[in-house]
């Protein structure tokens, strides 16, 4: 992989690693540097997805499904784009109404939204449904150059990857450090479960936005950043890629729970039950 970035073979390592535990999810987030030269990479992870293959096996595999990709004929992808400012409601609205159908090819559908920061308000309250109850052969992608530019109730729904190769500072406080541990060391958490309800996750809004950063925190550490301190990096390093993976993914699918009407201890002690395995 001399030709490629850094960045780039990191991305591809880990995308590897998705294919490899079966850890596909229904929403991504991926930031890009530049969209030309990182679009091809989402390309190739999508003709992974669908024919279940490692990026290696890329350009000597026979499946059809990769030549119908490379020459934009495959009838199960669709993308979204604007022109202007915003990506507005009915764009979406189409999408949906496309995506109502059954697929052409009775395989996964996938559909790419480029610039995903343009989603205002509208067309993010209408995609949502898309993001809160996925059906399972559907796949989104959101593409942007800056994920903090993305909506939070999109960010929070989708699984984030990077194609971006700069620098991240994490402000990691004692608070984000306890949270990360009880994450990764989810025994810690029911150890000092009085003390963790009565004083440290109280407000619901607040550690939806600790989480999002504990998730960053784990997906940087497994994109080999340098950017992590020490304690951090040691922390991490006591488990291994695939538990990560699977932590992230618990993450995923229960943050967006925070945003119906659940009763929020309910909530913590099933999150932590789950990080355990039950």
């Amino acid at each position: 992989m001399a030709e490629f970035s850094n960045i780039q073979e990191k991305f591809i390592h880990y995308v590897d690693g998705i294919i490899a535990n079966n850890r596909i999810s229904h929403a991504y987030l991926v930031e890009v540097n530049n969209y030309d030269n990182d679009i091809p990479f989402i390309y190739d992870f999508i003709k992974m997805i669908l024919c279940n293959i490692h990026y290696d096996e890329i350009k000597t595999s026979d499946n059809p499904i990769i030549h119908l990709i490379d020459d934009g004929n495959y009838p199960d992808i669709s993308v979204i784009s604007s022109d202007t400012s915003v990506i507005n409601k009915a764009l979406i609205k189409s999408l949906q109404k496309e995506f109502s159908n059954k697929s052409l090819l009775n395989g996964k559908r996938i559909y790419i939204i480029k610039e995903a920061e343009k989603l205002n308000g509208y067309s993010a309250n209408t995609i949502l449904k898309f993001l809160e109850e996925p059906e399972d052969d559907i796949i989104a992608f959101l593409v942007t150059d800056n994920r903090y530019h993305v909506l939070d109730t999109i960010l929070s729904r989708c699984q984030i990857l990077t194609l971006k190769d700069e620098s991240v500072n994490f402000d990691i406080d004692d608070q984000i450090f306890d949270l990360l541990d009880c994450v990764l060391n989810p025994n810690n958490f029911f150890i000092k479960y009085n003390s963790y309800i009565k004083d440290t996750f109280v407000d619901k809004n607040v550690l939806k936005e600790q989480l999002l950063v504990v998730e960053n925190v784990i997906l940087s550490y497994l994109e080999n950043s340098k950017d992590l301190s020490k304690e951090v990096r040691t922390l991490l390093d006591n488990k291994n890629n695939r538990e990560l993976i699977r932590i992230l993914s618990v993450i995923e699918d229960e943050i967006p729970k925070l945003d119906f009407n659940v009763n929020f201890k309910l909530w913590i002690d099933s999150l932590f039950a789950k990080l355990i395995g039950g």
